[in-house]
């Protein structure tokens, strides 16, 4: 075999070296030896043969000097084989112990099938398992502590554990301490659960505690409501109670009574002994007060009112076909699967030029031109009215909530978090027939749930975009108003602005920051890594982007888009890529809508497209947020 000779090469080289230098010291001593050369090579076969040979003499008899016995079943057998594979074996032969020199051994613990394949194992290394011999195999091993075949069954469950025997794995890798099986079926439970409930409810009630307490603790159960977690967990009590008041507060807490509606949670408080403790009324009372704390309920969050579900989910919301009728459906976006379906959110009006953001589990929708259609005698007509109006949706129960409206109407503006705050900036509005540009901001203080204003821009913007980086708050581009005042007349021939803007709240004051190589409006600014990433907008004529150091307070020219595009939406990842979808671009001489969806790598500055969306999206807005299925 070329491995073996490639070793026994070297050996040979080292061991002449050696010779020769042992050769040389003892020369110098007057006494010559000449040592010779040796090789170290390995046969393959032999292990195959030496474990053939000890299987014929088993079945045949031969050389057999214990007997073990399980069910009444005896099974000659070999003491230097048993004792060299099993660590059970080498204590119970071991010097001056009773079975060293019995020659029959009873195992009343064992059955004769477990027994039968792990002496089968150990004559052979070959393992015989399915579904129904598992659990006799694995008592077996165990008990006769044989590490190897424990590896085999670890190996075989891994691959084999499904929906159907996730919660048996779990409760086998329980019993016999496999803790990396466990962990994956506990994983695979939580991953199932929907599925499960429905149809291995019983599969589900028998499950190990150490099993359901970790299926609790997972931050995913994709499409389980939490109140059937919770009536799950309450009747897993009553089939293997009654259990000691510390484990049945120990399970109970792991639930998030937070995602659980104030009148679901009342009637199970009454209707169940094991929610009446000091402990879980505690909980119950202060997830009641989070019920009731309005406008504060976001930055007031904690686990029991977290989502059981991903929370890299984007939602793409309104837009649509036509840049003239925006859609009010709310699509979701899966970057592990790279799936855009429609939810059940859709929103409570059709908007254009609007803001979202999400804070604490609720997605927010700011200002934009409501789209309105109205009718003029015999014609149908389509006005659009800037809005100052703020909805708010609890993804937890799918319900919309309008909420204190902004200070001023907003359209073209833009919207940011920082510190838990949301800041409304600039913008533009329309004034007795005329638009105006704004200079105005604002932030939502939501424990009051009342805006107040912020410090104003140096100038009226609108079309600009924002990020927020290092509790700075960061302002490119966009197109200017007249200087004086918040309200301006707008001019088509005002020049789009390079300006970039910084505030913090330290300094409460707008600084001029390194301005960007070209201006842009209508374009997007998005924070990773460690950066500022100014991408394209309207009025373009390349399809460049560059990055922003605020350390050096330096642009840096990137690669360029894939093709020129606008009016697209977009998000960063998790990871610190940033994902667009969809939008307008020129091709041959006329304006189309896209459905493609791209994604920039800010490591590697590289452009790719990783899907197409269901249909043609343009004016949609984007923002991370944790959904139900």
């Amino acid at each position: 075999m070329p491995a073996t000779g490639d070793r026994t090469t070297k050996t040979q080289m080292s061991d002449a070296a050696g010779g020769h230098a042992l050769c040389f010291s003892f020369c110098r001593l007057g006494l010559i030896f000449w040592m010779d050369s040796y090789s170290l090579l390995y046969s393959s076969s032999h292990r195959t043969r030496l474990f053939a040979g000890f299987q014929r003499l088993r079945s045949q008899k031969k050389m057999c000097d214990v007997i073990l016995e399980a069910g009444g079943v005896s099974f000659p057998c070999h003491r230097a084989l048993l004792a060299s594979s099993s660590d059970y074996f080498w204590a119970m032969f071991g010097e001056g112990t009773a079975e060293s020199s019995a020659g029959s051994i009873r195992l009343p613990a064992l059955t004769p099938q477990g027994l039968e394949t792990i002496l089968d194992f150990l004559y052979s290394g070959w393992l015989s398992l399915s579904a129904s011999t598992l659990p006799v195999v694995l008592k077996t091993a165990r008990y006769l502590q044989v590490e190897t075949a424990l590896s085999v069954c670890e190996r075989f469950m891994m691959e084999s554990l499904n929906a159907e025997n996730c919660c048996c794995y779990a409760n086998l890798a329980e019993c016999h301490a496999l803790l990396n099986i466990l962990e994956t079926a506990n994983q695979t439970i939580a991953m199932e659960m929907k599925d499960l409930l429905q149809e291995n409810r019983d599969d589900l009630l028998s499950l190990n505690i150490q099993s359901l307490t970790g299926v609790l603790d997972a931050d995913e159960v994709p499409g389980v409501k939490e109140l059937d977690l919770v009536k799950l967990t309450l009747s897993w009590l009553e089939e293997n109670g009654p259990l000691p008041l510390l484990k049945s507060n120990f399970l109970l807490s792991r639930l998030r009574f937070g995602l659980v509606a104030p009148e679901d949670l009342m009637k199970l408080s009454c209707a169940h002994k094991a929610m009446a403790t000091p402990l879980i009324r505690s909980q119950l009372t202060r997830i009641l007060e989070y019920h009731g704390m309005g406008s504060a309920q976001p930055i007031a969050q904690s686990r029991q009112s977290t989502l059981r579900e991903s929370p890299n989910r984007v939602v793409l919301v309104g837009g649509g076909a036509s840049v003239n009728w925006p859609e009010q459906q709310v699509w979701a976006f899966d970057p592990r699967s790279r799936k855009c379906s429609p939810t059940s959110c859709v929103l409570p009006l059709r908007l254009k030029s609007f803001c979202v953001c999400s804070l604490g589990g609720f997605l927010f929708v700011l200002g934009g031109d409501e789209v309105k259609v109205g009718e003029k005698g015999a014609k149908t007509s389509v006005t659009m009215e800037t809005s100052n109006r703020v909805w708010r949706f609890d993804s937890r129960f799918g319900s919309w909530e309008k909420v204190e409206s902004m200070l001023e109407r907003r359209a073209q503006f833009t919207c940011c978090l920082l510190q838990d705050t949301i800041y409304a900036i600039g913008g533009r509005q329309s004034l007795l027939s005329t638009d105006a540009a704004l200079a105005s901001v604002e932030f939502y203080d939501m424990g009051a749930g009342k805006w107040r204003r912020s410090v104003t821009l140096p100038r009226p913007l609108y079309g600009h975009a924002s990020a927020t980086l290092d509790n700075n708050l960061y302002v490119s581009g966009g197109h200017p108003g007249n200087q004086g005042g918040h309200h301006s007349s707008l001019h088509d021939n005002r020049e789009i602005t390079r300006d970039v803007l910084s505030w913090n709240l330290k300094d409460r004051v707008w600084e001029k920051k390194a301005s960007m190589s070209i201006g842009r409006f209508s374009h997007r600014l998005a924070a990773a890594r460690g950066f500022i990433y100014a991408l394209l907008g309207m009025y373009e004529p390349f399809c460049d982007i560059e990055r922003y150091d605020p350390q050096a307070d330096l642009w840096t020219r990137l690669k360029p888009l894939l093709f020129g595009s606008f009016d697209y939406g977009m998000t960063s990842t998790a990871s610190g890529n940033l994902l667009l979808f969809g939008g307008r671009r020129w091709k041959d001489g006329q304006e189309e809508t896209v459905k493609s969806v791209l994604e920039y790598d800010t490591k590697k500055d590289h452009w790719r497209e990783i899907c197409q969306l269901p249909r043609s999206l343009t004016g949609t807005e984007c923002t991370r947020l944790a959904l139900p299925d």
